[in-house]
C-alpha cells in the first residue's frame, strides 16, 4: 500500500511538471517551439494523468472502498447447513480455492488450502499477485469471525476492510443470506490444512491503474445487506439462482449471454444459443459428460465438472433459464 501511494504523488508530481513544460512551450516566441513542445509536453501530461487518475481510483476502491462493518452473526452449524454448504462450495469455491497442482493451478479437489497466483500462472503476473486463500481452519479464516466471512462473500471485502479484487468480480454477493450463513457453516466444519505459502491480493500499481479502469472487467453492483432466494423448482427465475452459485453468470455475464474480452481474459461465448437446440435430457447428459453434441468437447477453460455435481434438478432449472427470453 505504501508503495503504491508514493508511486501515485510520483506520478501526480511528473503530470504537475508536464503541464507546466506544457504551458511554458504555448507561450514560447518561436513557432516550431509552440508546436512541437505543445504537442510533445501537452501528450505527456494527458497520458501521466490518465495512468495517475486511474491508479488513484483503483488504489481508492481497493484501499478505502467505504465497507460497512462485518455483521454481528454467528453461525449455528446445524447438519443442514453444513450439508448445504457443502454443496455449495463444491459447485463454486473449489474451482479457485482448492489444492493446487504441479502446474501451479487448482486442482479442483480438497482440501481447500488455496495457492493459486492467478496473474502468475495466467500470464499477466506483471500486475503483481492475486493468491487464492486457505478456506480451511488452518488458514487466515480462522482469525475471522463468522460475520466477517460474511462479508467477505457478500461485499467482497476482507478483515482489514480492503477490497479483494477477484471476489469482487464474482457473483456470490447475490446469494442469499441463507446460503452465504451455510457455506460460512461448511468451511468452519473443515479440518485445518495448512498455506504452502503466501495468500492474499497484493496488487502492485500497474494493477492498481488497470483495475480502476475497468481492465479486468465490471465490478459487480453493491449488494443488499438482506438477500432472499427465489422458491426452489424448476423455474426460470431459480435457474437463475442456480447460475449465481454456479459461476456461469461470474463467466457468461450476468444474463448468461456471454462476456466480451478484457485485458487479462479471452471473450466467452453466449451459451444460449446451443442450449435452445437441446432437450433437457440432451443437456444434462451434456453437462455430467462435459462433451456437447457432436463428440465436441467442452474446452479447458470451462469448469464442467463442477456443474456436473449439481443436482438433477438444479440443472433442469438452470436449463430452464437459458432457455428462456433474457430479460
Amino acid at each position: 500500500m505504501f508503495v503504491n501511494i508514493i508511486i501515485l504523488l510520483v506520478l501526480i508530481a511528473i503530470t504537475v511538471g508536464a503541464g507546466w513544460l506544457t504551458w511554458r512551450a504555448v507561450r514560447a516566441k518561436r513557432l516550431w517551439v509552440k508546436i512541437a513542445g505543445g504537442l510533445g509536453a501537452g501528450l505527456l501530461t494527458l497520458v501521466f494523468a490518465a495512468v495517475a487518475f486511474f491508479g488513484g481510483k483503483g488504489l481508492a476502491s481497493t484501499y478505502f472502498p467505504g465497507a460497512a462493518p462485518a455483521p454481528e452473526l454467528t453461525v449455528a452449524g446445524t447438519p443442514e447447513q453444513i450439508a448445504r454448504g457443502e454443496y455449495l462450495v463444491n459447485l463454486s469455491c473449489i474451482g479457485c480455492h482448492s489444492a493446487v497442482g504441479a502446474d501451479g493451478r487448482p486442482t479442483e479437489a480438497h482440501p481447500l488450502s488455496g495457492g493459486w497466483n492467478l496473474p502468475a500462472t495466467e500470464g499477466f503476473g506483471f500486475i503483481g499477485d492475486m493468491i487464492t486463500e486457505n478456506l480451511t481452519p488452518g488458514g487466515k479464516l480462522a482469525g475471522y469471525s463468522d460475520g466477517e466471512i460474511f462479508r467477505v462473500l457478500r461485499h467482497g471485502i476482507n478483515q482489514d476492510g480492503q477490497l479483494l479484487g477477484m471476489m469482487s468480480l464474482m457473483p456470490y454477493k447475490q446469494l442469499s443470506n441463507e446460503d452465504t450463513e451455510a457455506i460460512v457453516a461448511y468451511l468452519r466444519s473443515l479440518p485445518a490444512a495448512e498455506s504452502a505459502g503466501p495468500t492474499g491480493d497484493n496488487l502492485n500499481f500497474i494493477g492498481a491503474a488497470m483495475f480502476g479502469a475497468g481492465m479486468f472487467g465490471p465490478l459487480q453492483p453493491p449488494a443488499p445487506d438482506v438477500i432472499a432466494a427465489p422458491p426452489q423448482g424448476v423455474t426460470a427465475e431459480y435457474g437463475k439462482y442456480v447460475a449465481t452459485f454456479g459461476e456461469c453468470r461470474g463467466c457468461h455475464g450476468p444474463d448468461v449471454t456471454g462476456s466480451p474480452a478484457t485485458s487479462v481474459s479471452a471473450a466467452i461465448p453466449n451459451p444460449r444459443p446451443l442450449v435452445g437446440t437441446l432437450t433437457l435430457e440432451q443437456f444434462v447428459e451434456m453437462m455430467r459428460s462435459g462433451v456437447r453434441p457432436g463428440n465436441n468437447p467442452f474446452p479447458d477453460t470451462m469448469p464442467w465438472k463442477n456443474a456436473a455435481k449439481m443436482t438433477d434438478d438444479d440443472l433442469a432449472a438452470l436449463y430452464a433459464y437459458l432457455v428462456a427470453p433474457v430479460k
